[in-house]
């Protein structure tokens, strides 16, 4: 390919000084290029730093509803790129098309819903406990921060983290994942045109130990972002922690379905279906476990089976197609070693498990639709996130032994019961120790006005997105003023 992807540093579009080229490789076809990428140097993310540090004061100064405007503007955009920005998602990262319209959907949605944040902002006012004086509390930008993005969602999960940080204030360096570098450089070219000033956002390509680590160690950064796997992001939380600097980490889950006798079986299949190989099971929200009630577990297993069974694997591009391939060859390897571990372990293989070599998934990472039945909840692929299309299916006793299973992993980032009595899913609601729970629903699905995130291992610091909670609480601190126009010294709580 002639074209170079570059970085994007203070309002130009430069080759890194890193040694050499990587490439972007379409994970259904490997023969398919989809970019050839610049590799960045320790100066790149240096000189990216500089100029949003440069930046930064005249940006935090700049009344927060122009900042909304010019996200308004980007979501204006990217809804007229919606269909080109989707299908190149699912030429780099593979996930079936009308998958990838959602994932730029929701980068549209989060701009919108952050535009409107830059008239609101909220703080708080409240009533002093002396008189002819005021109180109240702010919100203020923290200033540089470091955005580290993950694959699976190559173009909404990076929205949800640039247009919160921007509205607010912050000045950014943006470093995606190599595996999806050329639609991280679509999205920061729409906001070039939106109109963010030079240095506001940066953007340098690279892997995560080579590029990321130093990003997010820089003495030019105040806060980092990051959503990938847990042991990168522990790593980063360690590092962050001896430096006294913030971080929000999303990452992993090992989430659940809970089927209980009185289900709706027909919706809860459905739901399985979707929340276990739905992006080819590479969510950190897919249903990765379904945890059934004993008295229903063999009917459900024979029409999860059959249902799973009739999906069909192949190119994401086809409007025919229900899993697209995984993103990369080492982790193809993982996911069947995986396979492997759990035939070993004792669980049932009752579906797939092999990869796919024939037509034209023989060119990509292509990997049949796999179940495990009779899985204890201590085994490795009941307590391992997998990341890819495998579901672990486990019986229960009762509604609080399904919630015992379910809690019972290091992960708490999403949940789901399907259950026709309204006292077991109240149950459930309260009991289980995800970020996340759903109602007769999914897994997957939340929405952009409310925050998003885990508890335990999965996170730590507030969630993204939307919402008391969300991501303003990662991307503002707190400033509290009091003003006194008493004309005199007044000493609270001594006066009274």
């Amino acid at each position: 390919m002639d074209e170079i992807i570059k970085n994007y540093i203070n309002g130009r579009w430069v080759a890194g000084k890193g040694s050499g080229t990587f490439k972007s490789i379409n994970p259904a076809n490997q023969a398919n290029v989809i970019g050839v990428v610049t590799k960045s140097s320790g100066e790149d993310i240096d000189n990216a730093v500089e100029a949003a540090r440069a930046a930064y004061e005249k940006w935090r100064l700049t009344p927060a509803p122009r900042r909304g405007e010019i996200l308004y503007r980007a979501a204006e955009l990217i809804s007229k790129e919606k269909k080109r920005l989707g299908g190149l998602v699912t030429q780099e990262m593979g996930k079936v098309v009308a998958e990838g319209l959602g994932d730029v959907q929701e980068a549209i949605d989060m701009a919108y819903y952050m535009g409107g944040e830059g008239r609101r902002l909220s703080g708080e006012t409240v009533p002093s406990e002396l008189p002819d004086k005021d109180a109240k509390s702010i919100r203020v930008p923290i200033g540089v921060f470091a955005l580290i993005t993950p694959w699976n969602f190559p173009v909404a999960i990076p929205a949800w983290k640039i247009c919160p940080a921007l509205v607010a204030g912050n000045t950014v360096v943006f470093k995606p994942s190599s595996d999806t570098p050329v639609c991280a450089t679509r999205l920061v070219e729409i906001f070039e045109d939106a109109g963010v000033p030079k240095g506001v956002l940066n953007l340098v390509h690279g892997t995560g130990p080579d590029v990321g680590e130093y990003l997010a160690t820089h003495a030019g950064i105040d806060a980092v972002s990051f959503t990938g796997s847990c042991a990168t992001g522990e790593h980063l939380e360690g590092l962050c922690g001896s430096m006294h600097r913030p971080i929000s980490a999303e990452m992993g889950g090992k989430n659940a379905i809970i089927v209980m006798d009185d289900a709706n079986l027909d919706l809860a299949v459905e739901g399985a279906i979707w929340g276990g190989f739905g992006t080819t099971g590479q969510r950190c929200t897919a249903a990765s476990r379904v945890v059934v009630h004993q008295d229903i577990y063999s009917r459900f297993i024979n029409m999860f089976k059959d249902a799973a069974s009739r999906l069909r694997v192949g190119n994401g591009l086809r409007k025919t197609t229900d899993i697209g391939p995984v993103i990369n060859g080492a982790q193809f390897k993982k996911i069947l070693n995986y396979i492997e571990i759990g035939k070993n372990d004792g669980a049932k293989l009752i579906l797939g498990g092999k990869p796919i070599a024939k037509g034209e998934c023989a060119r990509g990472f292509f990997i049949e639709p796999t179940i495990f039945g009779d899985v204890e909840p201590g085994m490795r692929i009941a307590q391992e996130e997998i990341f890819g299309p495998v579901v672990c299916v486990m019986k229960a006793k009762d509604i609080d032994d399904a919630i015992r299973i379910v809690n019972g992993t290091h992960y708490g980032l999403s949940s789901a019961i399907y259950t026709s009595d309204v006292n077991k899913s109240a149950i459930a609601e309260r009991d289980l120790d995800t970020g996340i729970v759903y109602i007769n629903a999914s897994t997957i699905g939340a929405e952009i006005q409310l925050p998003f995130g885990g508890t335990k291992h999965t996170g730590m610091g507030p969630g993204e997105a939307g919402g008391r909670g969300g991501a303003l609480d990662t991307y503002t601190k707190w400033k509290v003023i009091y003003r006194d126009f008493s004309g005199r010294l007044q000493k609270a709580r001594l006066d009274r």
